[in-house]
């Protein structure tokens, strides 16, 4: 599964235990209704979110994780989280990096001195 949106926060990393680390990155769905998601990178998955930034427009491919958990007093509690594997950055419309329009690009002259053998040397 995929989700996209606005980064809102990448938090730190946390140590759960002394072999288990994870990391938290929170996302604005942009849709009709937005969505604010927290999604978890656990393990090695935490370094993918270093170089990020509040704002940036982001892709990220997630499963779906379960778990029932019973509390001190015998109370069974279900618990679903969102486990991030990977990030595509989605290019942002108002971004510096566009790419330029045709009237930006350099004309080239076309090529008018080419012989007839020169055509027929294709190896098909």
């Amino acid at each position: 599964m995929e989700v996209q949106g606005k980064i809102k926060l990448v938090g730190n990393v946390q140590e759960i235990t002394d072999s288990f680390k994870k990391r938290e990155i929170i996302i604005v769905t942009q849709e009709q209704y937005p969505q604010t998601l927290c999604i978890d990178f656990v393990q090695e998955k935490i370094d993918l979110l270093n170089d990020l930034q509040e704002g940036q427009e982001v892709k990220i491919g997630i499963n779906l994780r379960g778990r029932e958990w019973k509390n001190p007093e015998g109370i069974i509690k279900y618990f679903t989280s969102l486990q991030g594997w990977r990030i595509e950055f989605l290019q942002d419309e108002n971004s510096d990096h566009e790419q330029p329009g045709l009237d930006s690009l350099t004309p080239f002259e076309p090529a008018d001195d080419l012989n007839k053998e020169d055509l027929d040397d294709l190896p098909f």
